[in-house]
């Protein structure tokens, strides 16, 4: 798959296309569906490329920066994702305030017909585009029909609940990175490498493996979970409990950790290895002790939970 990062990455004898378009962050459910339309019609019109337009940054970020939305997935995520669904190509818009004033029929003409020469255009029913989000899928069809193009805007059903990026972040706030994973398709994930920290958990008894949590991502709400740690240098996978948090019960420590006990490991050395932490089932919410015998007491049980967790799931 090819990632284009302007648009004079995009080859100038590029052939009729499928395109569509949208943020894609977390590629959930209902993007998946979408992709898989577009792969679909490809196929019934005779059309070899697929092409996903998305911008970065997050549009919301130069508009709005203070409103802007804590990103599921990086760019790079985002195409290993779009990739396992059929996609050909990933166009990255790099969004910007002069971007943001293009009319809806700027946009058509700049990237959809002159840039990707569409033949088909697929997105979310509710997807709106061009300056003051001007631009919907009738607008859409209305310019497909002078442009040769088709369009087609599909429900992002999912049951009871719609899913949406929104709505997994809500899920993230509270801690329910089960109805995260359910929307997702898979169970939400943060990325980083392994710093230093105080050592405390190894004092403990517990040694973890702690990431930063990411300046501008999404992470689960404080508290303590079951999941897995994989080294992203040699592929080993260990089942975990992690906590996310600034470990209140001692004071002056005010940086957001990922923190990940191996379970039954203590010989493992992480530092400086760039791992990925699957969030399984919340275990319980972030708790100040009065001390450190009963951190240690619930820490015993949070990791009998985890195991149980996990083994259940394995």
């Amino acid at each position: 798959m090819q990632i284009w990062r302007s648009f004079d990455d995009v080859p100038a004898d590029l052939g009729r296309t499928v395109v569509t378009i949208g943020n894609f962050d977390g590629v959930h459910l209902g993007h998946r569906h979408v992709l898989a339309q577009a792969r679909a019609t490809a196929g019934d019109l005779g059309v070899d490329t697929v092409v996903v337009v998305t911008f970065d940054p997050h549009p919301m970020a130069v508009l709005r920066p203070e409103h802007a939305p804590p990103i599921l997935t990086s760019i790079e995520t985002r195409g290993r994702l779009v990739e396992e669904t059929g996609v050909d190509a990933v166009l990255v818009v790099p969004f910007d305030r002069e971007i943001a004033g293009w009319s809806p029929e700027e946009f058509i003409d700049r990237v959809l017909v002159g840039t990707l020469h569409a033949r088909a255009v697929v997105v979310g029913a509710n997807f709106r585009f061009g300056h003051r989000a001007a631009g919907d899928v009738a607008l859409l069809r209305e310019a497909g029909a002078t442009r040769d193009f088709d369009v087609e805007g599909i429900a992002l059903d999912g049951g009871p609940q719609v899913w949406s990026s929104t709505y997994i972040r809500q899920c993230l706030a509270t801690g329910d990175v089960a109805g995260a994973a359910e929307a997702l398709g898979r169970s939400f994930t943060v990325r980083g490498v392994v710093v230093k920290g105080d050592q405390r958990g190894r004092e403990l008894g517990y040694p973890t493996a702690n990431v930063p949590t990411p300046v501008d991502g999404a992470a689960p709400a404080d508290g303590v979970y079951a999941g897995w740690l994989t080294r992203r240098d040699t592929g080993e996978r260990f089942p975990a409990a992690i906590s996310v948090g600034t470990n209140p019960t001692f004071d002056g420590e005010r940086e957001r950790r990922v923190e990940s006990y191996v379970l039954d490991r203590d010989d493992l050395e992480l530092y400086g290895v760039e791992v990925e932490v699957e969030f399984v089932e919340r275990l319980r919410g972030m708790v100040k002790f009065e001390g450190v015998e009963a951190l240690v007491e619930t820490m015993h049980d949070d990791v009998r939970r985890a195991r149980t967790v996990l083994e259940q799931r394995s």
